[in-house]
């Protein structure tokens, strides 16, 4: 991947904490984890959409503590 990319972490995240980093290139939704930068994953818009929609939702709370 290009390094040019803009990668975003979430504000809830500090400097010293993995976590999901997002960008956007070419129309597509981008996605890393911190600590594997190499693997990233392409989603579109809509889909992550309706992934955060169910987040939001509680559909995945049982994925967590």
């Amino acid at each position: 991947m290009n390094s040019e990319i803009k990668w975003q972490k979430s504000s809830f995240s500090n400097s010293n904490t993995q976590c999901l980093e997002t960008a956007i290139v070419a129309g597509e939704i981008l996605l890393r984890e911190s600590d594997d930068p190499t693997t990233i994953v392409k989603t579109t818009p809509e889909k992550l959409a309706a992934f955060i929609l169910g987040v939001k939702n509680g559909e995945f709370d049982h994925f967590v503590g």
